[in-house]
């Protein structure tokens, strides 16, 4: 019921925006003025991917539409969680119950760009759906600029779908994958195909991450093996009142409390599956370790994550916890950087080890790793959430990891660079969909190579462009 209100909420506040804007309300561009930018997504909550999203997303559109003719600002729903982020944009709080915010928020702004990777499906909540599409519905009533920037759409309830399909027939969705795509047109949402803006994230340097491992124990000699569980079972998040009552009168509900009156989901066919695929990690990377020295190291990318790696942990005698609760995203990413093998349920835990190589293999709870992994060709180190058979096709896929890494880290460097070649065209996109809603906006101009059109590449990225171009894989 209150994803229903939140729903009507929001539907009635786009439509109210779109009556504003008739009568002369809501800020217009004008030429010589900056173009004010909104970037929309769940930042602030410490997600790994969801930070750097964001972050890279800022860098290259910064360099594309000049840092002079334009103004950032970006949601944040915990200020204390992105200090440090973002550099040069300004930030807003994003608060639980959205809809006023929304409707105050967005009329300030010649446009919105939704940065949120996960931003039309359902699997996660339906909250966060209705907030991304009345965040671009509130645009494009006012005849703005909305963009959704490398961003996947799985299954939606009917009524999230049917919004979706009403509201955002007049926003471009630049897409990370074609089964997106296909989701999207149905609805009669226009697309064009991109890919995630993880791909040219700049974290600390190797030293760091090397040090923090060493730090909780690794000798420096043998391999890590870096660990990215969660918790797949306990979605979606919902709001719910009578949740939200019991837990603030009597401590109820304890466990699945997300924040304020939101939700995961719970109950003992929750927990009993949460177990077995905690179990089925746990004693696959047990049996790696007995055959092969190695230093095991779990990560959590998103602090929810923490509960999943402390309960893997113990299952292995204590084997080190790092958590995005106690790193940003510059030290998370070069830890993960500093591992020599990885398996993961965190996407961008995946995605942002990627440019160092490292080997990996994916436990999937949805399409997104999915999708990677069958574009890397690397379907043979898949696994799902719930498979029964979780702890020997791990096991196999480890091994696969450790005896045929150098195959995996060519498929893995050729990945790398054509996502970067199409995170490129997705700037042209954008900058095309600009001088489309604003024909007076001062866009570059002339020829430009494809790499002019990412922010500026460090030296491990432009190394791997050089390798790739130079065997012929990626043409110049």
């Amino acid at each position: 019921m209150m994803d229903y209100i939140l729903e009507a909420w929001v539907s009635g506040n786009i439509e109210r925006a779109k009556a504003a804007w008739i009568l002369g309300g809501g800020e217009r561009w004008q030429p010589g003025k900056k173009l004010k930018l909104l970037l929309a997504g769940y930042n602030g909550t410490r997600n790994t991917g969801s930070d750097v999203r964001p972050e890279e997303t800022l860098r290259q559109l910064r360099h594309i539409l000049g840092a002079d003719n334009v103004e950032f600002s970006v949601m944040s729903q915990n200020f204390d969680l992105t200090r440090g982020y973002f550099e040069g944009a300004e930030q807003v709080h994003l608060p639980d119950i959205f809809p006023p915010f929304l409707a105050r928020e967005i009329p300030k702004h010649h446009g919105v760009i939704v940065v949120e990777g996960s931003a039309f499906k359902s699997k996660f909540a339906n909250a966060l759906t209705t907030m991304i599409i009345g965040s671009l519905g509130t645009a494009t009533a006012q005849n703005k600029l909305a963009v959704g920037y490398g961003s996947e759409a799985g299954h939606m309830d009917p009524s999230v779908a049917k919004m979706c399909g009403r509201y955002c027939k007049d926003a471009l969705i630049i897409t990370r994958n074609e089964e997106s795509r296909t989701v999207l047109r149905k609805l009669g949402v226009p697309t064009e195909l991109g890919t995630d803006t993880a791909w040219t994230f700049e974290p600390l340097a190797p030293e760091y991450g090397r040090k923090a491992l060493q730090d909780a124990g690794w000798d420096g000699k043998l391999p890590v093996l870096i660990v990215c569980p969660i918790n797949p079972f306990w979605w979606p998040v919902k709001p719910s009142l009578v949740k939200y009552a019991a837990h603030a009168i009597g401590g109820a509900y304890k466990d699945s409390h997300y924040r304020t009156l939101y939700f995961h989901k719970d109950g003992s066919e929750v927990e009993n599956a949460f177990e077995r695929y905690l179990t089925a990690i746990a004693k696959a990377v047990d049996g790696f370790r007995q055959r092969h020295r190695v230093f095991v190291a779990l990560a959590a990318t998103e602090q929810l994550d923490t509960r999943a790696c402390r309960r893997v942990s113990e299952k292995l005698g204590g084997v080190a916890v790092f958590s995005s609760e106690n790193y940003d995203m510059f030290q998370m990413v070069s830890i993960l950087r500093a591992g020599h093998l990885m398996a993961s349920s965190r996407f961008h835990g995946i995605v942002t080890s990627m440019p160092a190589l490292v080997p990996s293999a994916g436990i999937t709870m949805d399409e997104r790793i999915r999708n990677l992994m069958r574009e890397r060709g690397h379907e043979d180190l898949l696994m799902n959430v719930d498979d029964p058979d979780l702890e020997p096709k791990l096991l196999a896929a480890l091994e696969t990891l450790a005896t045929d890494g150098e195959r995996i880290a060519d498929g893995i460097g050729h990945t790398v660079v054509r996502n970067l070649k199409t995170m490129a065209r997705m700037g042209v996109y954008f900058e095309e969909e600009v001088r489309r809603r604003y024909p007076d906006f001062p866009t570059r101009k002339g020829e430009w190579g494809w790499e002019d059109y990412l922010p500026p590449l460090d030296e491990g990225l432009r190394r791997l462009i050089g390798m790739y171009r130079e065997s012929n894989k990626v043409p110049a």
